[in-house]
């Protein structure tokens, strides 16, 4: 008989778990590549996702400063509105403490002009009490000079 036999070889154990590990490979290399493209894909979908909520944002922001600054505006308007008010308030009360003191000066003016006419009439109705005065300030000063000599003498 021969010892060819018509049977085709058996595997060995070995060769069986390296073609197992061989297929493992070859597949877990496709998963791995597979995996690569979508997380690629995935990558730029997300990218673009991304890009476009940026220019809402600008747009957002340029919203909300047009009205920051409608807002600042309307602001500095009722500033310059009550400011004017205040300034015409100022100016009547002004007006109204010059007027008074314009008043009280005329008075006290007329007062005064009264207190001298009537000095003016005093003056001219007694001429001679005010030179009886003067006359007699020179008398005052005879009648003490006698006394200071007799001071003098003692010493």
């Amino acid at each position: 008989m021969s010892d060819k036999s018509t049977k085709p070889e058996e595997k060995g154990f070995f060769e069986k778990v390296k073609e197992t590990i061989e297929e493992l490979w070859e597949g877990t290399k496709d998963k791995a590549e597979d995996l690569a493209v979508a997380a690629e894909e995935k990558y730029d979908e997300l990218k673009h996702k991304v890009s476009a909520p940026k220019t809402t944002v600008k747009r957002k922001a340029g919203t909300t400063a047009h009205k920051a600054e409608s807002k600042i505006a309307e602001a500095a308007g009722n500033i310059k509105i009550a400011a004017k008010a205040v300034k015409v308030k100022a100016e009547a009360k002004a007006k109204e403490i010059t007027a008074k003191a314009k008043t009280e000066a005329a008075d006290i003016k007329h007062k005064a002009g009264d207190k001298v006419k009537a000095m003016e009439a005093k003056a001219k109705s007694t001429p001679t009490a005010k030179k009886t005065t003067t006359a007699a300030k020179p008398a005052a000063k005879k009648a003490q000079a006698p006394s200071k000599t007799k001071t003098a003498s003692a010493r």
